[in-house]
């Protein structure tokens, strides 16, 4: 079972301690239509107040945006942001009996492809414990590099040794050998959860350009005679447009 996560809207996006544990940051999208906005208060108690009052009158007075009105009103309604979380998560992991993880590479300052023909070279030799290779690749977002070999056999004995001398270059460097596991998830339940500082407006006439309204907004939420208090994020979506908000763990 996961952990309950407080979550807080911070913006919008348009187009080691113990190695046992495993952890989840949350990155929930959330679809915002057109003529709403997000907003996140400082404190969850603006929020449920702002919430509990339902329509909001929100005054506009940008005089020539408005077509010579001096100002006019226009009535928002707010609602609370629910979202879903991941309550329970199951993972099937599976050991690759011709792959292994190669870590803690030199900084040779040469392509990543010219590394990667330095190790496929060193790793096919059977003097070093290799065998042919048949795939190489460095892992998204790592400087780990996983080698699958041809034939059965050869990565075991090379994860038994943990780490081995390679010549690469002109140098001669430790690298450390490990398992390459894969993970497949086999059972993921959600639960829902509402957001405590994060409200939704919706309702909002296109009537002002984008931060224009953006600005009218905050300030309006922002006063303590209409029931607000301090603006920690906002985020507003024109009629017509549509956005992603991107919920992440609550800091505090």
């Amino acid at each position: 079972t996961l952990p309950e996560k407080k979550l807080v809207f911070k913006g919008l996006v348009t187009n080691k301690e113990d190695a046992n544990k495993l952890t989840l940051t949350p990155w929930i999208r959330y679809p915002v239509l057109g003529g709403s906005a997000l907003i996140t208060f400082e404190k969850a108690e603006v929020a449920q107040r702002i919430i509990e009052m339902k329509e909001h009158v929100v005054e506009l007075s940008y005089g020539e945006e408005l077509e010579e009105l001096e100002q006019c009103r226009v009535r928002v309604q707010a609602a609370p942001v629910d979202i879903l979380l991941p309550s329970a998560l199951e993972i099937g992991l599976t050991r690759s009996s011709r792959s292994i993880l190669v870590s803690d590479l030199p900084s040779l300052g040469i392509p990543e492809e010219a590394l990667l023909d330095k190790l496929e070279l060193f790793f096919s030799k059977r003097k070093n414990g290799g065998g042919e290779v048949e795939s190489r690749g460095f892992l998204d977002n790592s400087s780990q590099v996983v080698l699958t070999f041809v034939q059965d056999g050869v990565a075991e004995p090379l994860i038994a040794k943990g780490c081995i001398q390679a010549l690469i270059g002109k140098g001669k460097y430790e690298l450390k050998i490990s398992p390459c596991i894969s993970g497949d998830i086999t059972n993921l339940k959600f639960q829902p959860s509402r957001c405590p500082r994060t409200v939704l407006l919706s309702g909002i006439p296109d009537v002002l350009g984008e931060d224009p309204m953006r600005d009218t907004l905050e300030i309006h939420f922002q006063k303590a005679s209409r029931g607000g208090g301090e603006v920690d994020a906002l985020a507003y979506v024109p009629a017509g447009r549509r956005g992603v908000a991107v919920f992440v763990e609550d800091a505090g």
